[in-house]
This record gives C-alpha cells, sequence and structure tokens, in this order.
C-alpha cells in the first residue's frame, strides 16, 4: 500500500509549488498563482492532466471569461495569464505562442493618489509605539511592508545610516537610505530588543534562534545580529515560546 502511495505521480498544484519555490519566487506570488491555476481548472471542469490540452484555446477562453463575464481589471487578467503561462511553461514544460488571444480587458488610467506631508503627519499621529516606527520606516526608506518587517538587527547601520534590504522583490537585495530623525528611536527599541534577547541568553532559552541555525552559527545569534528587528512573541508548534517577525497584516 505504501509502495502504491509512492509511486503516484505528484499533484498539479504540488508540482507548481515545488517548481516556484526552486525558482525563489516570493510565498505571495506562490499563493496568487495556485490560487489561478485552482480557478482555471474549475473553469474548465479538467479531471485529469489531459484535460489541460490543448492549451492556447483552453487559457484564451479562460482570460476571455474573464475580462467579458468578470468584469476584472486589466492587471488582474494580466496576474492571471502569467500563472497560466508559469503552468504550462515551468511546471509542465510544455511550449506556448508568443501571443494568446484573448480578449483584453480594458486598462483605466488611474492618477496616482499622493498624500501631503500633513496628510501623512495626520496618520501617523493616530499611531504609537512599533507599529508607529515601522509606519515611520516605510515613509521615510521607501521600503515594502514584508521588507520592513523582515529586517533584521543586522541591516540596520546607525553610522553611515543606510539600511540593507535583503531578498526584496525579485529575490534581490539593495541598499536604501534611513531618516536620520529615525536613528534615535531605532536604536531606543534595539535597545530592548537586545533585552530581551540577553534575558534570553541568561535563562539559556534560545527563542528567538531559528531551528536550522543551529551548531557553526549560535554565536552569530548570541551577538543579536540575526534577530528580527521587530520582534512578535507566539506559541511554536511544539509549545514553546519563540520570537520571531510579525504578520505583515498586523
Amino acid at each position: 500500500m505504501r509502495d502504491a502511495t509512492r509511486s503516484q505521480p505528484p499533484k498539479l498544484l504540488d508540482e507548481v509549488r515545488k517548481v516556484l519555490r526552486l525558482q525563489h519566487y516570493s510565498i505571495h506570488t506562490e499563493r496568487s498563482y495556485v490560487e489561478w491555476i485552482r480557478r482555471f481548472v474549475r473553469f474548465h471542469d479538467m479531471r485529469s492532466r489531459e484535460d489541460l490540452f490543448p492549451a492556447e484555446p483552453k487559457i484564451e477562453a479562460f482570460l476571455t471569461d474573464l475580462a467579458v463575464h468578470g468584469n476584472v481589471a486589466a492587471a488582474t487578467q494580466n496576474q492571471a495569464m502569467n500563472a497560466l503561462v508559469f503552468l504550462y511553461k515551468r511546471a509542465l514544460n510544455h511550449a506556448l505562442p508568443d501571443r494568446i488571444n484573448a480578449i483584453r480587458a480594458s486598462k483605466k488610467i488611474n492618477v496616482p493618489v499622493v498624500m501631503t506631508r500633513e496628510e501623512v503627519a495626520a496618520v501617523l499621529a493616530l499611531m504609537d509605539g512599533t507599529a508607529q516606527l515601522v509606519a515611520k520606516l516605510l515613509y521615510g526608506s521607501g521600503l515594502r511592508i514584508m521588507e520592513a518587517v523582515r529586517l533584521r538587527v543586522k541591516d540596520i547601520d546607525s553610522q553611515m545610516k543606510p539600511l540593507t534590504v535583503r531578498s526584496g522583490k525579485g529575490d534581490k537585495d539593495r541598499f536604501t537610505t534611513c531618516p536620520a530623525t529615525l536613528i534615535p528611536l531605532l536604536q531606543n527599541h534595539l535597545a530592548g530588543v537586545r533585552t530581551l534577547h540577553q534575558q534570553d541568553h541568561g535563562s539559556g532559552v534560545w527563542r528567538g534562534v531559528p531551528a536550522a541555525c543551529a551548531g557553526a552559527k549560535i554565536s552569530y545569534y548570541r551577538e543579536s545580529m540575526g534577530l528580527a528587528v521587530w520582534l512578535s512573541c507566539a506559541e511554536s508548534c511544539r509549545g514553546s515560546t519563540c520570537w520571531h517577525h510579525p504578520s505583515p497584516s498586523c
């Protein structure tokens, strides 16, 4: 029975996830692509991999339905097309034509909404504590939300004043500026992070250390450089309390 289970081919969505992760796509892209592929399969009521072909007319029918009956925006239709192109070209190794002849959703040109400094100050005034500091960093350094919440102590240089963004969009690292007015606030916050870290160190409980970073890397975390800047406390699956970066939806 176990051998029969092992001989079964992987499920389509599991295979798509595997390829996405091998190519270092973000978790948000993975979730989006998987959901579009799931909707595509349901739209055509597919029961097996053979139902995925012929590919071109099925893709065109799905994208046309999104534009005509789903009334989706052009960006949404493009996202769906990118997911399906990834499915066929990367996951299934199936060549597609250079152009998909589907009815395209109309592209609406919107005037960008830009907040004035006074409006930004009014929003920040409604926040306090760590949430306010993160928001100031988003505004002052131009970070994306996930880039901000994933910052580690080593990424902040209070002397040279650059921030190191690791594994940003496209899995690329980059440097960005940090406003001088935020340096004292960040230093004060990091002092609190180090205090929590030292308390854990004294008790012999390494709650801030990822499970995979043991052995040779433990000294790196003892110096607190690898710790997340914004700590969120949660119960792990093993019942112990651990520190990690907060959810971007918090």
